[in-house]
Protein backbone atom coordinates (compact mmCIF):
# COMPACT_ATOMS: atom_id res chain seq x y z
CA UNK A 1 0.00 0.00 0.00
CA UNK A 2 1.33 3.28 -1.14
CA UNK A 3 1.76 6.41 1.45
CA UNK A 4 -1.59 8.12 -0.13
CA UNK A 5 -3.56 5.79 2.42
CA UNK A 6 -3.79 5.38 5.92
CA UNK A 7 -5.41 2.07 7.58
CA UNK A 8 -8.05 2.49 9.86
CA UNK A 9 -8.65 -0.62 12.03
CA UNK A 10 -11.24 -1.78 14.61
CA UNK A 11 -11.19 -5.36 16.60
CA UNK A 12 -13.97 -7.48 17.69
CA UNK A 13 -12.11 -9.99 19.56
CA UNK A 14 -14.03 -13.59 20.53
CA UNK A 15 -12.95 -14.61 24.21
CA UNK A 16 -14.15 -18.09 25.44
CA UNK A 17 -14.07 -17.65 29.68
CA UNK A 18 -11.98 -20.30 31.36
CA UNK A 19 -15.53 -22.06 33.10
CA UNK A 20 -16.18 -25.43 33.60
CA UNK A 21 -19.63 -25.25 32.45
CA UNK A 22 -21.17 -23.68 29.28
CA UNK A 23 -22.86 -20.45 29.80
CA UNK A 24 -26.69 -21.03 30.53
CA UNK A 25 -25.99 -24.94 30.95
CA UNK A 26 -24.11 -27.49 33.10
CA UNK A 27 -22.96 -28.93 30.19
CA UNK A 28 -18.70 -29.30 30.11
CA UNK A 29 -17.05 -27.12 28.42
CA UNK A 30 -13.64 -27.76 26.38
CA UNK A 31 -15.35 -29.87 24.13
CA UNK A 32 -12.61 -29.52 21.87
CA UNK A 33 -11.38 -33.02 20.42
CA UNK A 34 -14.26 -34.52 22.07
CA UNK A 35 -16.55 -36.65 19.86
CA UNK A 36 -18.97 -34.24 18.29
CA UNK A 37 -22.65 -33.66 20.21
CA UNK A 38 -20.86 -34.89 23.40
CA UNK A 39 -21.50 -32.06 25.43
CA UNK A 40 -25.02 -30.96 24.61
CA UNK A 41 -28.34 -30.81 26.56
CA UNK A 42 -32.04 -29.85 25.62
CA UNK A 43 -30.89 -26.19 27.01
CA UNK A 44 -28.30 -25.58 24.94
CA UNK A 45 -29.93 -27.34 21.97
CA UNK A 46 -32.32 -24.84 22.05
CA UNK A 47 -35.40 -27.75 22.48
CA UNK A 48 -38.67 -26.16 23.46
CA UNK A 49 -39.56 -25.61 27.01
CA UNK A 50 -35.88 -25.17 28.61
CA UNK A 51 -34.81 -22.19 29.98
CA UNK A 52 -31.33 -20.50 30.24
CA UNK A 53 -29.99 -20.27 33.77
CA UNK A 54 -26.67 -17.28 33.84
CA UNK A 55 -23.78 -19.30 34.80
CA UNK A 56 -22.47 -17.35 37.95
CA UNK A 57 -18.60 -18.32 37.37
CA UNK A 58 -18.32 -16.59 33.56
CA UNK A 59 -19.84 -13.76 35.05
CA UNK A 60 -17.19 -13.42 37.66
CA UNK A 61 -14.40 -14.31 34.74
CA UNK A 62 -16.14 -11.58 32.29
CA UNK A 63 -15.78 -8.60 35.09
CA UNK A 64 -12.30 -9.34 36.00
CA UNK A 65 -11.40 -9.20 31.87
CA UNK A 66 -13.29 -5.52 32.29
CA UNK A 67 -11.61 -4.48 35.50
CA UNK A 68 -7.90 -5.76 33.63
CA UNK A 69 -8.82 -3.86 30.70
CA UNK A 70 -9.51 -0.38 32.79
CA UNK A 71 -13.61 -0.58 31.86
CA UNK A 72 -16.51 0.81 33.02
CA UNK A 73 -18.83 -1.80 35.23
CA UNK A 74 -22.57 -1.02 34.18
CA UNK A 75 -24.76 -0.89 37.68
CA UNK A 76 -26.98 -3.52 35.33
CA UNK A 77 -27.38 -4.95 32.11
CA UNK A 78 -29.54 -6.86 29.91
CA UNK A 79 -29.38 -9.90 27.72
CA UNK A 80 -30.51 -9.85 24.04
CA UNK A 81 -31.79 -11.78 21.43
CA UNK A 82 -29.73 -11.64 17.95
CA UNK A 83 -31.88 -13.36 15.32
CA UNK A 84 -30.69 -14.88 12.11
CA UNK A 85 -30.69 -18.24 10.75
CA UNK A 86 -27.34 -20.49 10.93
CA UNK A 87 -27.54 -24.53 10.88
CA UNK A 88 -24.82 -24.06 13.87
CA UNK A 89 -27.55 -21.35 16.13
CA UNK A 90 -29.91 -24.29 16.75
CA UNK A 91 -32.31 -21.88 18.71
CA UNK A 92 -32.62 -19.37 15.41
CA UNK A 93 -30.87 -16.69 17.89
CA UNK A 94 -27.68 -16.36 20.40
CA UNK A 95 -28.29 -14.84 23.31
CA UNK A 96 -26.03 -11.88 23.66
CA UNK A 97 -26.28 -8.07 24.80
CA UNK A 98 -26.65 -5.30 22.75
CA UNK A 99 -28.53 -2.04 23.93
CA UNK A 100 -26.94 -2.38 27.57
CA UNK A 101 -23.67 -4.32 27.84
CA UNK A 102 -22.09 -5.35 30.98
CA UNK A 103 -19.13 -3.00 30.54
CA UNK A 104 -17.99 0.42 28.16
CA UNK A 105 -14.77 1.97 27.96
CA UNK A 106 -11.45 0.75 28.65
CA UNK A 107 -8.06 0.60 27.22
CA UNK A 108 -5.01 -1.27 25.94
CA UNK A 109 -1.42 0.17 25.88
CA UNK A 110 0.50 -1.47 23.17
CA UNK A 111 4.41 -1.25 21.66
CA UNK A 112 4.88 -0.01 18.32
CA UNK A 113 7.84 0.79 16.64
CA UNK A 114 7.82 4.13 17.57
CA UNK A 115 6.96 3.82 21.33
CA UNK A 116 3.86 3.40 23.13
CA UNK A 117 -0.11 3.34 22.19
CA UNK A 118 -3.11 3.18 23.69
CA UNK A 119 -5.81 2.11 22.17
CA UNK A 120 -9.43 2.70 23.40
CA UNK A 121 -11.84 -0.07 23.84
CA UNK A 122 -15.67 0.80 23.52
CA UNK A 123 -17.63 -2.08 24.95
CA UNK A 124 -17.20 -5.76 26.13
CA UNK A 125 -20.41 -8.01 26.12
CA UNK A 126 -21.46 -11.55 27.57
CA UNK A 127 -22.78 -13.96 24.84
CA UNK A 128 -23.04 -17.18 24.07
CA UNK A 129 -20.65 -19.11 21.40
CA UNK A 130 -22.54 -20.99 18.67
CA UNK A 131 -21.57 -24.28 16.96
CA UNK A 132 -19.33 -25.32 14.21
CA UNK A 133 -19.66 -26.57 10.92
CA UNK A 134 -17.49 -29.49 9.82
CA UNK A 135 -16.62 -29.09 5.67
CA UNK A 136 -14.23 -31.97 5.78
CA UNK A 137 -13.24 -35.07 8.40
CA UNK A 138 -9.11 -35.29 8.72
CA UNK A 139 -7.95 -34.72 4.90
CA UNK A 140 -11.40 -35.95 3.40
CA UNK A 141 -13.56 -32.84 1.64
CA UNK A 142 -17.61 -33.60 2.24
CA UNK A 143 -19.76 -32.89 -0.27
CA UNK A 144 -22.14 -31.60 2.52
CA UNK A 145 -21.61 -30.34 6.14
CA UNK A 146 -22.08 -31.37 9.38
CA UNK A 147 -23.34 -29.63 12.58
CA UNK A 148 -21.34 -30.10 15.98
CA UNK A 149 -22.97 -28.48 18.88
CA UNK A 150 -20.12 -28.91 21.62
CA UNK A 151 -19.23 -25.46 21.19
CA UNK A 152 -22.83 -24.31 21.34
CA UNK A 153 -23.55 -22.33 24.79
CA UNK A 154 -19.75 -21.95 25.61
CA UNK A 155 -19.41 -18.22 27.69
CA UNK A 156 -17.91 -16.04 25.80
CA UNK A 157 -17.03 -12.31 25.71
CA UNK A 158 -16.43 -9.90 23.11
CA UNK A 159 -14.23 -6.79 23.23
CA UNK A 160 -14.83 -4.38 20.98
CA UNK A 161 -12.12 -1.66 19.65
CA UNK A 162 -12.59 2.04 19.02
CA UNK A 163 -11.06 2.26 15.20
CA UNK A 164 -7.67 3.43 16.77
CA UNK A 165 -5.53 0.91 14.76
CA UNK A 166 -3.48 2.11 12.04
CA UNK A 167 -1.59 -0.91 10.50
CA UNK A 168 -1.53 -4.50 10.18
CA UNK A 169 1.70 -4.87 13.03
CA UNK A 170 -0.56 -2.78 15.48
CA UNK A 171 -3.57 -5.24 15.28
CA UNK A 172 -0.78 -7.68 16.05
CA UNK A 173 0.36 -5.80 18.88
CA UNK A 174 -2.89 -5.22 20.01
CA UNK A 175 -3.73 -8.72 19.74
CA UNK A 176 -0.77 -9.95 21.89
CA UNK A 177 -0.79 -7.72 24.58
CA UNK A 178 -4.66 -8.58 25.19
CA UNK A 179 -3.97 -11.95 24.84
CA UNK A 180 -1.42 -11.79 27.59
CA UNK A 181 -3.88 -9.56 29.76
CA UNK A 182 -6.83 -12.00 29.33
CA UNK A 183 -4.30 -15.39 30.38
CA UNK A 184 -2.44 -13.62 33.08
CA UNK A 185 -5.74 -12.47 34.92
CA UNK A 186 -7.15 -15.98 34.20
CA UNK A 187 -9.94 -15.23 32.15
CA UNK A 188 -9.72 -17.23 29.46
CA UNK A 189 -6.66 -20.08 27.91
CA UNK A 190 -6.33 -18.12 25.22
CA UNK A 191 -5.65 -20.93 22.78
CA UNK A 192 -6.32 -19.43 19.35
CA UNK A 193 -5.77 -23.41 17.72
CA UNK A 194 -8.48 -24.39 19.44
CA UNK A 195 -10.72 -21.30 19.00
CA UNK A 196 -10.74 -20.05 22.21
CA UNK A 197 -9.62 -16.34 20.80
CA UNK A 198 -11.09 -15.97 17.53
CA UNK A 199 -11.35 -11.88 16.21
CA UNK A 200 -13.07 -10.37 13.09
CA UNK A 201 -11.31 -7.21 11.83
CA UNK A 202 -13.15 -4.13 10.51
CA UNK A 203 -10.51 -2.14 7.86
CA UNK A 204 -11.04 0.86 5.33
CA UNK A 205 -8.92 3.13 4.04
CA UNK A 206 -8.63 6.78 3.92
CA UNK A 207 -6.45 9.94 2.37
CA UNK A 208 -3.51 10.49 4.27
CA UNK A 209 -3.72 13.48 6.71
CA UNK A 210 -7.66 13.08 6.34
CA UNK A 211 -10.08 12.92 9.23
CA UNK A 212 -13.27 10.68 6.84
CA UNK A 213 -13.28 7.05 7.30
CA UNK A 214 -13.41 5.50 4.14
CA UNK A 215 -15.59 2.59 2.96
CA UNK A 216 -14.94 -0.57 5.90
CA UNK A 217 -15.17 -4.19 4.98
CA UNK A 218 -15.58 -6.70 7.85
CA UNK A 219 -12.75 -9.85 7.61
CA UNK A 220 -14.79 -13.12 9.57
CA UNK A 221 -13.08 -15.46 12.30
CA UNK A 222 -9.34 -14.79 12.03
CA UNK A 223 -7.45 -17.61 14.34
CA UNK A 224 -3.99 -16.21 15.00
CA UNK A 225 -2.24 -13.33 14.76
CA UNK A 226 -0.34 -13.85 11.67
CA UNK A 227 -3.66 -14.33 10.26
CA UNK A 228 -4.71 -10.87 11.16
CA UNK A 229 -1.68 -9.27 10.24
CA UNK A 230 -1.63 -11.02 7.05
CA UNK A 231 -5.59 -10.64 5.94
CA UNK A 232 -5.36 -6.46 7.02
CA UNK A 233 -2.40 -5.94 4.61
CA UNK A 234 -3.57 -7.95 1.86
CA UNK A 235 -7.44 -6.21 2.35
CA UNK A 236 -5.67 -2.47 2.50
CA UNK A 237 -4.03 -3.50 -0.58
CA UNK A 238 -7.13 -4.70 -2.13
CA UNK A 239 -8.98 -1.55 -1.20
CA UNK A 240 -6.25 0.53 -2.24
CA UNK A 241 -6.25 -1.02 -6.47
CA UNK A 242 -9.97 -0.08 -6.33
CA UNK A 243 -9.32 3.56 -4.61
CA UNK A 244 -6.61 3.93 -7.38
CA UNK A 245 -8.96 2.60 -10.59
CA UNK A 246 -11.18 5.13 -9.36
CA UNK A 247 -13.70 2.61 -7.99
CA UNK A 248 -15.49 2.15 -4.81
CA UNK A 249 -14.75 -0.29 -1.86
CA UNK A 250 -18.28 -2.37 -0.79
CA UNK A 251 -19.40 -2.21 2.65
CA UNK A 252 -19.24 -5.79 3.52
CA UNK A 253 -18.12 -9.28 4.94
CA UNK A 254 -14.99 -11.25 3.65
CA UNK A 255 -13.39 -14.46 4.93
CA UNK A 256 -9.68 -15.10 4.98
CA UNK A 257 -8.44 -17.47 2.07
CA UNK A 258 -5.01 -18.58 4.45
CA UNK A 259 -4.13 -21.15 1.32
CA UNK A 260 -4.79 -18.04 -1.71
CA UNK A 261 -3.08 -15.88 1.09
CA UNK A 262 -6.48 -13.35 -0.23
CA UNK A 263 -9.63 -12.08 1.68
CA UNK A 264 -12.61 -13.48 -0.19
CA UNK A 265 -16.50 -11.89 0.06
CA UNK A 266 -18.56 -13.96 1.70
CA UNK A 267 -21.69 -11.70 1.90
CA UNK A 268 -23.21 -8.10 2.16
CA UNK A 269 -22.19 -6.44 5.54
CA UNK A 270 -25.50 -6.41 7.99
CA UNK A 271 -26.33 -3.42 10.64
CA UNK A 272 -27.45 -4.21 14.14
CA UNK A 273 -31.28 -4.03 12.76
CA UNK A 274 -30.97 -6.75 10.70
CA UNK A 275 -30.60 -9.15 13.28
CA UNK A 276 -33.90 -7.55 14.90
CA UNK A 277 -32.77 -7.27 19.08
CA UNK A 278 -35.00 -7.59 21.26
CA UNK A 279 -34.49 -8.14 25.25
CA UNK A 280 -34.69 -12.28 26.26
CA UNK A 281 -37.90 -12.53 28.31
CA UNK A 282 -36.15 -15.60 30.26
CA UNK A 283 -33.53 -13.94 32.02
CA UNK A 284 -32.87 -10.94 34.63
CA UNK A 285 -30.58 -7.86 34.43
CA UNK A 286 -27.46 -8.65 35.34
CA UNK A 287 -26.50 -6.22 38.33
CA UNK A 288 -22.54 -5.39 38.90
CA UNK A 289 -22.65 -5.37 42.97
CA UNK A 290 -20.34 -3.06 44.35
CA UNK A 291 -18.33 -5.31 47.05
CA UNK A 292 -18.18 -8.35 44.57
CA UNK A 293 -16.38 -6.18 41.83
CA UNK A 294 -14.13 -5.02 44.62
CA UNK A 295 -13.79 -8.50 45.61
CA UNK A 296 -12.95 -9.24 42.24
CA UNK A 297 -10.74 -6.20 41.78
CA UNK A 298 -8.79 -7.43 44.67
CA UNK A 299 -8.22 -11.14 42.96
CA UNK A 300 -6.29 -9.49 40.04
CA UNK A 301 -2.51 -10.36 39.54
CA UNK A 302 0.19 -7.73 38.94
CA UNK A 303 -0.78 -7.59 34.71
CA UNK A 304 2.12 -7.64 32.24
CA UNK A 305 3.33 -4.11 31.76
CA UNK A 306 3.70 -3.36 35.63
CA UNK A 307 5.19 -6.87 35.99
CA UNK A 308 7.70 -5.75 33.02
CA UNK A 309 8.45 -2.49 34.43
CA UNK A 310 8.81 -4.06 38.25
CA UNK A 311 11.52 -6.81 36.44
CA UNK A 312 13.46 -4.03 34.73
CA UNK A 313 13.82 -1.78 37.72
CA UNK A 314 14.24 -4.88 40.65
CA UNK A 315 16.27 -7.06 38.39
CA UNK A 316 18.24 -4.27 36.17
CA UNK A 317 17.07 -6.64 33.20
CA UNK A 318 16.33 -5.02 29.84
CA UNK A 319 13.27 -4.55 28.08
CA UNK A 320 13.88 -7.38 25.67
CA UNK A 321 14.55 -9.73 28.41
CA UNK A 322 11.69 -8.75 30.74
CA UNK A 323 9.60 -8.76 27.56
CA UNK A 324 10.81 -12.13 27.05
CA UNK A 325 10.25 -13.91 30.54
CA UNK A 326 6.38 -11.70 31.22
CA UNK A 327 4.99 -12.97 27.86
CA UNK A 328 3.77 -15.98 29.68
CA UNK A 329 2.45 -15.88 33.61
CA UNK A 330 3.89 -19.23 34.44
CA UNK A 331 7.25 -18.31 33.11
CA UNK A 332 7.22 -14.86 34.75
CA UNK A 333 6.39 -17.09 38.30
CA UNK A 334 9.09 -19.36 37.23
CA UNK A 335 11.72 -16.92 36.79
CA UNK A 336 10.72 -14.95 40.15
CA UNK A 337 11.01 -17.99 41.78
CA UNK A 338 14.46 -18.71 40.20
CA UNK A 339 15.94 -15.35 41.42
CA UNK A 340 14.36 -15.52 45.38
CA UNK A 341 17.06 -14.99 47.43
CA UNK A 342 19.68 -14.45 44.58
CA UNK A 343 21.28 -11.16 44.18
CA UNK A 344 20.85 -9.33 40.73
CA UNK A 345 23.43 -10.87 38.66
CA UNK A 346 22.65 -14.10 39.53
CA UNK A 347 19.29 -13.04 38.54
CA UNK A 348 19.70 -11.62 35.27
CA UNK A 349 22.00 -14.86 34.62
CA UNK A 350 18.66 -17.04 35.48
CA UNK A 351 17.02 -14.88 33.13
CA UNK A 352 19.53 -15.94 30.60
CA UNK A 353 19.22 -19.77 31.03
CA UNK A 354 15.71 -19.19 30.60
CA UNK A 355 16.03 -17.39 27.32
CA UNK A 356 18.33 -19.59 26.01
CA UNK A 357 18.36 -22.92 26.94
CA UNK A 358 14.79 -23.44 29.15
CA UNK A 359 12.82 -21.66 26.00
CA UNK A 360 14.70 -23.83 23.58
CA UNK A 361 13.47 -27.20 25.41
CA UNK A 362 9.91 -25.93 25.48
CA UNK A 363 9.59 -25.07 21.76
CA UNK A 364 11.72 -28.42 21.12
CA UNK A 365 9.16 -30.43 22.93
CA UNK A 366 6.35 -28.75 22.30
CA UNK A 367 5.39 -27.98 25.86
CA UNK A 368 4.32 -24.92 27.78
CA UNK A 369 5.75 -22.93 30.60
CA UNK A 370 3.32 -24.45 33.08
CA UNK A 371 4.84 -27.55 32.06
CA UNK A 372 8.94 -26.82 32.91
CA UNK A 373 9.88 -29.62 34.90
CA UNK A 374 13.14 -28.40 36.71
CA UNK A 375 12.62 -26.93 39.73
CA UNK A 376 13.26 -22.79 39.70
CA UNK A 377 15.67 -23.40 42.92
CA UNK A 378 17.71 -25.61 41.36
CA UNK A 379 18.15 -22.97 38.11
CA UNK A 380 18.54 -20.28 39.99
CA UNK A 381 21.48 -22.37 42.32
CA UNK A 382 22.96 -23.11 38.94
CA UNK A 383 22.65 -19.42 37.89
CA UNK A 384 24.72 -18.67 41.43
CA UNK A 385 27.55 -20.50 40.14
CA UNK A 386 28.12 -19.26 37.07
CA UNK A 387 28.21 -15.68 38.93
CA UNK A 388 30.30 -16.71 41.56
CA UNK A 389 32.68 -18.27 38.85
CA UNK A 390 31.97 -21.78 39.97
CA UNK A 391 30.79 -22.58 36.58
CA UNK A 392 31.84 -22.06 32.75
CA UNK A 393 28.60 -21.35 30.47
CA UNK A 394 29.37 -23.89 29.21
CA UNK A 395 29.44 -25.86 32.25
CA UNK A 396 26.06 -24.31 33.12
CA UNK A 397 24.79 -25.46 29.74
CA UNK A 398 25.66 -29.08 30.58
CA UNK A 399 24.59 -29.05 33.94
CA UNK A 400 21.15 -28.16 32.38
CA UNK A 401 20.85 -30.87 30.13
CA UNK A 402 21.48 -33.22 33.01
CA UNK A 403 19.21 -31.81 35.16
CA UNK A 404 16.00 -31.19 32.18
CA UNK A 405 16.59 -34.57 31.56
CA UNK A 406 17.45 -36.84 34.85
CA UNK A 407 16.78 -33.96 37.57
CA UNK A 408 18.26 -34.20 40.79
CA UNK A 409 20.59 -31.26 42.44
CA UNK A 410 22.73 -29.30 41.02
CA UNK A 411 25.05 -29.45 43.29
CA UNK A 412 25.18 -33.11 42.99
CA UNK A 413 25.11 -33.20 39.14
CA UNK A 414 27.84 -30.68 38.92
CA UNK A 415 30.06 -32.75 41.41
CA UNK A 416 29.02 -35.77 39.21
CA UNK A 417 29.92 -34.79 35.78
CA UNK A 418 33.02 -33.13 37.03
CA UNK A 419 31.72 -29.62 35.40
CA UNK A 420 33.23 -27.78 38.58
CA UNK A 421 35.19 -24.61 36.98
CA UNK A 422 38.44 -23.87 38.69
CA UNK A 423 39.60 -20.54 39.73
CA UNK A 424 42.96 -21.41 41.83
CA UNK A 425 45.54 -19.36 40.98
CA UNK A 426 47.99 -21.83 41.84
CA UNK A 427 46.67 -24.71 39.58
CA UNK A 428 45.52 -22.14 36.82
CA UNK A 429 49.30 -21.05 37.28
CA UNK A 430 50.54 -24.03 36.07
CA UNK A 431 48.61 -24.37 33.09
CA UNK A 432 49.06 -20.89 31.80
CA UNK A 433 53.02 -21.43 32.27
CA UNK A 434 52.59 -24.98 30.17
CA UNK A 435 50.83 -23.57 27.32
CA UNK A 436 53.14 -20.28 27.35
CA UNK A 437 56.72 -22.73 26.78
CA UNK A 438 54.06 -24.70 23.94
CA UNK A 439 53.12 -21.39 22.16
CA UNK A 440 56.62 -19.28 21.89
CA UNK A 441 55.29 -17.57 18.56
CA UNK A 442 52.35 -17.10 19.98
CA UNK A 443 53.55 -14.85 23.12
CA UNK A 444 56.03 -13.46 20.82
CA UNK A 445 53.27 -11.70 18.09
CA UNK A 446 50.95 -10.29 21.37
CA UNK A 447 54.33 -8.92 22.95
CA UNK A 448 54.07 -6.93 19.52
CA UNK A 449 51.10 -5.56 19.49
CA UNK A 450 48.96 -9.09 18.06
CA UNK A 451 45.83 -8.92 20.24
CA UNK A 452 44.34 -12.49 18.40
CA UNK A 453 47.65 -14.27 19.64
CA UNK A 454 46.57 -14.22 23.19
CA UNK A 455 43.36 -16.44 21.74
CA UNK A 456 45.66 -18.96 20.80
CA UNK A 457 47.18 -18.93 24.19
CA UNK A 458 43.76 -19.16 26.47
CA UNK A 459 42.76 -22.01 24.02
CA UNK A 460 46.21 -23.80 24.80
CA UNK A 461 45.38 -23.51 28.53
CA UNK A 462 41.76 -24.53 28.59
CA UNK A 463 43.07 -27.68 26.51
CA UNK A 464 45.45 -28.34 29.22
CA UNK A 465 43.05 -28.14 31.77
CA UNK A 466 40.20 -30.02 29.98
CA UNK A 467 37.99 -26.65 29.78
CA UNK A 468 37.90 -26.28 33.34
CA UNK A 469 39.99 -23.56 33.87
CA UNK A 470 37.60 -20.22 34.68
CA UNK A 471 38.82 -18.15 31.75
CA UNK A 472 38.98 -14.39 33.82
CA UNK A 473 41.41 -16.42 35.92
CA UNK A 474 43.24 -17.52 32.88
CA UNK A 475 43.42 -14.47 30.66
CA UNK A 476 44.75 -12.13 34.24
CA UNK A 477 47.43 -14.74 34.57
CA UNK A 478 48.84 -15.03 30.87
CA UNK A 479 49.26 -11.10 30.64
CA UNK A 480 50.73 -10.95 34.57
CA UNK A 481 53.00 -13.63 33.14
CA UNK A 482 54.27 -12.02 29.82
CA UNK A 483 54.45 -9.01 31.38
CA UNK A 484 56.86 -10.16 33.86
CA UNK A 485 59.26 -11.73 31.89
CA UNK A 486 59.20 -9.03 28.88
Amino acid sequence: MTSAYEMVVGLEVHVQLATKTKLFCACPTGGFGEPPNSRICPVCTGQPGTLPVLNEAAVDLAFQAALALGGRLAPFSTFARKNYFYPDLPKAYQISQYERPFCDGGWLDIRTQTGEKRVRIRRIHLEEDAGKLLHAIGSRELDHSLVDFNRGGVPLIEIVSEADIRGADEAAAYLTALKEILQYAGVSRCDMEKGELRCDANVSLRRSGSQELGTRAEIKNLNSVRAVKEALEHESLRQAGLLDAGEFVVQETRLWDARRGETVAMRSKEEAHDYRYFPDPDLLPLAAAGRRVEELRACLPELPAARRARFMSDYELSAYDAGILTAQRALADYFEAAARGQDRSAAKAAANLIATELLARLNAEDLRAADIRLAPKELGALSALVVQGKLSSKGAKAAFCALWESGGSTAEVVERLGLAQVSDEARVRVWVQEALAANPRAVADYRSGEERALGAIVGAVMKLSRGKANPSVVNRLIMESISSSS
